[in-house]
C-alpha cells in the first residue's frame, strides 16, 4: 500500500509500493518504488526517468507508469523519481545536466541498499536522453530508451552503452521527427535493437498495452537471474 505521506531517505530497499524522498544533489528527490512478485522476481532494479519537466513531465507520466509496469512484470523491482523542478522535488530544471546529477544521486542509493542487483535504466523522451547520456558511467547492464528525443538534445557525442539496449520509437510521433531517429540508429555500430510502432505517437495513445507487451518480450533474454 503507498504510504500516506513521503518518507526520507529509506534505509532498505521497501518491500512494497512506497513514496518517499531521496536527498538530491540539490535538495530532496521523490521517488516511489515498486517490487516484483515471487516467484518471478530477479535479482535487478530499473531506474526510470520522465519526460521533460518543462512540459509537464513527471514520474507519473502514463508512458512511465506503463514502463515501470512492464518492467516489474517481467520481474525487476523498479524505482521512479521525479527529476528537479518536477513535482515536489526540489531545484530548478537544468537542461540534462542537473538531471544526470539526480539520476546518479538515485542510482548510487539502489546501489546502497541493493548491492548486488543488476542495475537497469529506462527512460522516455528527456528521460531517455538522461539515461543514454548516463549509462556507460553508471555501468547499467541493459538500457531502454522509449522515443528518445534526436534533434532535440545531441547525442552525437555521447558515449553509447556496449550492454543490451532497446529503442522503441511510435512510427507517427509528433514531437520527435520519427525518420532522424531510424537514420541516427542505422548510424550506430553496433545498433540497439529496435521496436517500430505503427499507427502511434509520442505519447502512445491507444498503444500503451501494445507498449507494454513489447518490452515484455524484447527483453525476455536480457533479465538477470531469478531472486533467491
Amino acid at each position: 500500500m503507498t504510504s500516506a505521506a513521503p518518507s526520507p531517505d529509506p534505509s532498505g530497499f521497501p518491500d512494497e509500493l512506497s513514496e518517499f524522498t531521496l536527498q538530491g544533489p540539490v535538495g530532496t528527490l521523490e521517488a516511489i518504488s515498486d517490487t516484483a512478485e515471487r516467484p518471478c522476481a530477479r535479482r535487478g532494479v530499473a531506474v526510470i526517468c520522465h519526460p521533460n519537466s518543462k512540459d509537464g513531465g513527471t514520474m507519473r507520466n502514463k508512458v512511465v507508469t506503463m514502463l515501470e509496469r512492464s518492467l516489474r512484470e517481467s520481474g525487476l523491482d523498479t524505482v521512479r523519481f521525479n527529476f528537479r523542478s518536477a513535482g515536489e522535488s526540489e531545484g530548478a530544471y537544468d537542461n540534462g545536466i542537473g538531471e544526470s546529477d539526480d539520476l546518479a544521486a538515485v542510482v548510487k542509493w539502489v546501489r546502497t541498499v541493493r548491492p548486488n542487483d543488476a542495475l537497469w535504466l529506462a527512460g522516455f523522451s528527456f528521460g531517455s536522453y538522461v539515461t543514454l547520456r548516463n549509462a556507460v558511467a553508471l555501468k547499467a547492464e541493459a538500457l531502454i530508451s522509449i522515443a528518445p528525443p534526436i534533434g532535440r538534445w545531441a547525442h552525437e557525442t555521447l558515449a553509447l552503452p556496449t550492454c543490451p539496449w532497446l529503442v522503441v520509437m511510435g512510427e507517427e510521433d509528433e514531437v520527435v521527427e520519427p525518420q532522424a531517429v531510424f537514420d541516427w540508429i542505422d548510424s550506430l555500430e553496433p545498433p540497439p535493437e529496435l521496436i517500430r510502432m505503427p499507427e502511434t505517437g509520442h505519447f502512445f495513445h491507444r498503444r500503451l498495452m501494445d507498449l507494454r507487451g513489447s518490452v515484455k518480450h524484447a527483453i525476455q533474454d536480457w533479465l538477470p537471474p531469478l531472486r533467491d
